[in-house]
């Protein structure tokens, strides 16, 4: 509380003559919020992420513009104070009036709280009390018992006899999701919520984020998992484990079960929002099918085993391998999906332990090129802003990525963004969502975004819309760049990208003309034969412009999973180590070795694709995977297996039995994200508490225990697992985390760098750029291997995507109700292509490439143009990567997944 009573400086208002600073561009409701406890302000239709509604108007306080003038009644949430104002909030005439709106609300609403299972957390229920109303005078309403149960849809219910017209839900769809699906339509007693078009919510377009549920004062539209929060025990807050976003998830539980999700307004990286993945695929870690305890292969078959015989085993093979074929015979493979300091551990284990630098993951082989292309451009290869300078931009220009889908939350923000009137462009091959409501939508081919994004710098510069000032003093290379761009061919660009050059040069012209304008972009840039290039023009289109360094710009890569970019930080790859020095610098490798107290290797190691060859070849023979379905992720998977099968140990842990875990000679049972604590850092170097919320499952051991247990028993001594002492090994280390502590890090997180003081930074490269000034590079296109050598007997190009239900391999999510929403891939064709192969919606085909075919159902669609196809890769029943190209990014070794030369076959309808 800030009283300022006699402090005229400020301009204040009272609050029962008691005298508050006013904020600038708050309504009376949130300033009586922020001064107050929240409860004393009854509301039925306010929630901290929507804009005023005005519906219930409990919210009511007495105004006076001075101590002794009149009172005037008004709704809080609709009145912005003037200095001087005087608010009184609970006057007999304002108790009155609140009881009296309460009293009319239950006349038509069923008075069975006793049975509703929102008894005991009802919004409505606790307002009535608070307003100390104990029975209701008005005879019954007439219609509100004639609506049936809505049960239709995996997880979400409604009961709009329970509906009081708030109307929270329709905004919460339409301010929030941006959906638009519910609406609220006939007139006084008849007034009622559809959905769609009037149908179930399994039929509407819902994309089932739960908005709704959480906004509802009643139990009108609630979800599954509502009925047993009542008999939670506690609520503890952990970070999501899907995506990039970070999201921050309240989970309820009771007798050590998780019963329900929600999102705290309060986080700062999700405010109250959250997509179907993070707030209901929960269910998986109590899934039958989780892994309870390790396993040997004996006589070809996996049997259980304890921990003690496991670890004897791994050790005794490790032990002989490296001793007759040296460390760099045995490699790791990390995974995102745990935690930084489990990443770390990992690393550790192979450098400073086994001895090697054969140590990779999912995350430098989907971002490789981003950090690759932004540390050539900016000497750092990580977002420069963050995701809450969506609202101070003119301009967004998305690149290679469905976030709708894949990044949710951030998806829902660029599509709000969009729809409250600032500029959106997309460059994707597929008429994505956000496609839908941008100015301008660049549906290039598959493998040419370093030939349009080379129009588009070239309409930049010779349109003359540069920021010199910017380029002059603190750029480097302009003027080798013009040259260059300014003698490409327009028309073979053109032609190249199959985009009309006109759409270029209007979207080039949006970009550089917006006083601010912040680009994203995801695997359709980096997952390709020039994706490391791709990314540098990105980078180039920021530079040339001056949007880099301040608020609203800057280059933003979509990470693709929850910890991409906490598992590169952390040195999960061949040639850098945690912190990104380079382990072939004796200076550089020093700064590990003083604190690892070993000598470290100095040559890079293999990349993932790399290690499947060097398997092949008998180079490798010992393969640790901790959390990762390799013969399900990676391209080509007959040749993943064929690797696989080469070794004399594939070690596998994780939580369910995978399509790699038949190759696997150890198989140890990981603890899922629900059952460890540590940190993991988001898309924007968001650094964020992970919570333990339950024990793990008996038998079940933390990724990090099980590093730390294997470097104990091979003369590595190391505490117990715990992220504390981790994240300040990590600190001494890292240069950006510095100033990170588990105590520091807080509720929301700390963005690095953060200093030694503990200040985090929310922008990068404000007066200068980690190498001195920002490098412009030229970029000339080449076309992808992959077409050069097959497009002939191969005429179509597949394309791979993610749904919103699923997650990558799909293993945790096809283990909940998201199986129930979405069952299978499905290949995506057009109409012109669907004609010419005799092919009609549910067909099933066989889409075959250079590396082998597989079966899939198709839908006819105009999300692809003619002779693009695009699909999804969570099901391991299609396992469309068996088909997929490993071809590898010129720079960085990340496969090309979008890409590949297809041909499709009929094989009927089923």
């Amino acid at each position: 509380m800030n009283n300022l009573r006699g402090n005229s400086m400020k301009k204040i208002a009272y609050i029962d003559d008691t005298a508050y600073e006013i904020e600038v561009g708050e309504n009376a409701l949130r300033f009586l919020q922020r001064e107050m406890d929240q409860s004393q302000i009854p509301t039925l239709c306010d929630a901290p992420h929507l804009s005023p509604g005005g519906s219930c108007r409990l919210c009511s306080v007495e105004l006076a513009k001075t101590k002794n003038g009149k009172r005037n009644v008004v709704a809080s949430c609709h009145t912005y104070l003037q200095d001087g104002d005087h608010l009184y909030i609970h006057t007999d005439r304002i108790k009155r009036l609140r009881k009296n709106i309460v009293e009319l609300i239950l006349t038509d609403h069923p008075l069975d709280c006793e049975t509703c299972h929102q008894n005991g957390t009802c919004q409505l229920q606790t307002v009535a009390a608070t307003v100390g109303l104990e029975k209701v005078r008005y005879p019954e309403g007439k219609t509100h018992g004639n609506y049936q149960q809505d049960l239709s849809h995996p997880y979400l219910t409604a009961d709009l006899s329970k509906c009081i017209n708030c109307n929270m839900c329709v905004r919460a769809c339409d301010e929030i999701q941006g959906e638009f699906i519910l609406s609220m339509v006939g007139r006084g007693f008849d007034s009622r919520i559809i959905k769609g078009m009037d149908t179930v919510f399994k039929d509407s377009d819902c994309v089932s984020c739960g908005a709704c549920v959480q906004v509802c004062p009643t139990a009108a539209i609630s979800d599954i998992f509502a009925p047993l929060e009542k008999n939670a025990d506690k609520k503890i807050r952990t970070v999501c484990t899907y995506c990039g976003v970070g999201c921050n998830l309240e989970v309820a539980v009771a007798d050590e079960r998780i019963i329900r999700i929600s999102a705290p307004y309060e986080a700062e990286a999700n405010q109250g929002h959250t997509c179907v993945k993070g707030r209901y695929a929960f269910q998986f870690y109590q899934h039958p099918d989780r892994l309870r305890h390790p396993m040997i292969r004996k006589n070809g078959e996996l049997v259980p085993s304890t921990w003690d015989e496991t670890y004897d085993y791994i050790i005794e093979k490790l032990g002989s391998i490296k001793s007759d074929y040296g460390p760099d015979a045995i490699a790791g493979i990390s995974s995102a999906r745990c935690t930084n300091e489990e990443n770390y551990l990992m690393q550790k284990m192979m450098r400073a332990v086994i001895g090697t630098n054969n140590i990779d993951g999912c995350a430098r082989i989907c971002h490789a090129p981003t950090a690759a292309g932004m540390q050539r451009a900016f000497g750092t290869g990580a977002a420069t802003n963050s995701i809450a300078d969506i609202q101070h931009t003119n301009c967004i220009l998305v690149v290679g990525a469905n976030p709708t889908n894949a990044h949710p939350v951030t998806g829902a923000k660029i599509k709000q963004a969009a729809i409250q009137g600032k500029n959106l462009i997309v460059i994707d091959p597929r008429k994505t969502e956000l496609a839908r409501y941008a100015n301008y939508h660049l549906a290039l081919r598959p493998g040419t975004n370093v030939a349009l994004l080379n129009m588009m710098l070239r309409f930049i510069v010779e349109e003359e819309l540069i920021d010199q000032e910017f380029i002059q003093t603190r750029c480097e290379g302009f003027e080798e760049f013009k040259l260059k761009i300014l003698n490409l061919d327009i028309t073979e660009l053109e032609k190249i990208c199959g985009v009309d050059r006109k759409l270029v040069r209007a979207a080039a012209i949006t970009y550089a003309t917006a006083s601010t304008a912040m680009s994203f972009h995801g695997l359709g840039v980096t997952e390709h034969s020039q994706g490391t290039f791709g990314v540098m023009l990105v980078a180039n289109l920021a530079l040339l412009t001056g949007n880099i360094g301040k608020p609203g710009s800057g280059v933003n890569p979509l990470r693709g999973q929850n910890n991409v970019q906490g598992a590169a930080d952390m040195g999960v790859q061949p040639h850098q180590g945690p912190g990104y020095f380079d382990l072939s610098d004796p200076a550089q490798r020093a700064i590990y070795e003083d604190i690892y107290k070993v000598d470290m290797p100095d040559h890079p190691g293999l990349t993932i694709p790399k290690m499947f060859e060097a398997a092949l070849t008998g180079q490798l023979k010992a393969l640790w995977i901790m959390g990762e379905d390799v013969v399900q992720t990676e391209p080509n998977s007959d040749k993943v297996k064929a690797g696989l099968r080469k070794l004399d140990l594939l070690i596998v842990q994780e939580l369910f039995l995978s399509a790699t875990t038949p190759f696997a000679h150890v198989v140890l049972p990981a603890a899922s994200f629900f059952e460890k604590n540590g940190t993991f850092t988001n898309g924007e170097r968001r650094i964020q508490k992970v919570r333990q919320i339950i024990p793990p499952l008996q038998g079940v051991k933390s990724d990090g225990q099980i590093a730390v247990d294997i470097m104990n028993r091979m003369g590595y001594s190391q505490p117990d697992y715990n992220p504390e002492w981790v994240l300040d090994e990590i600190a001494t280390i890292v240069p950006f985390f510095k100033g990170v502590s588990w105590e520091r890090l807080g509720e929301n997180g700390l963005q690095w760098p953060v200093m030694e003081d503990g200040s985090d930074s929310k922008i990068l490269h404000k007066m200068a750029f980690t190498h001195g000034k920002g490098k412009i590079h030229f970029i000339d296109f080449k076309e992808s291997p992959e077409l050069i050598m097959h497009a002939k007997k191969f005429p179509y190009i597949l394309t791979t995507n993610r749904s919103l239900e699923h997650y990558n391999s799909g293993s945790m999510t096809r283990r909940t109700n998201e199986n129930l929403l979405v069952y299978e891939d499905i290949l995506l064709v057009n109409k012109e292509d669907a004609q010419d192969k005799n092919l009609v919606d549910n067909d099933w085909v066989i889409i075959s490439s250079p590396r082998g075919s597989t079966k899939i159902r198709i839908k006819v669609s105009d999300q692809v143009n003619p002779g693009i196809v695009s699909t999804t890769f969570h099901f391991p029943e299609i396992l469309i990567n068996k088909i997929t190209s490993d071809v590898l990014d010129s720079e960085a070794d990340c496969p090309e997944y979008k890409v590949v030369a297809v041909d499709l076959e009929r094989i009927g309808f089923k």
